[in-house]
């Protein structure tokens, strides 16, 4: 689990749509202060680093390329079907 992960990805997507790592915690479905905590070194459940990475998979903008570095989870039924 690499928590540095999440807080790349809260950190480009909020500065892409212009809106804060709350606001992007809150899409995600976690805690808002989650990015914040991991940036202060602090951890978190394995199913909410989980949920968070799922949800920033499903919720990337398509004219936003994800980072290399970073493996992306496999698309859901729900993303597949559409």
């Amino acid at each position: 689990m690499e928590t540095n992960h999440l807080i790349t990805l809260a950190a480009i997507l909020a500065a892409h749509k212009g809106r804060s790592e709350t606001t992007v915690a809150g899409w995600c479905g976690v805690h808002k202060r989650l990015f914040a905590r991991l940036s202060e070194g602090k951890g978190c459940r394995v199913d909410t680093y989980n949920t968070a990475l799922r949800s920033f998979s499903e919720l990337w903008p398509a004219d936003l390329e994800w980072p290399r570095d970073i493996p992306r989870p496999p698309k859901s039924k729900k993303e597949k079907a559409a």
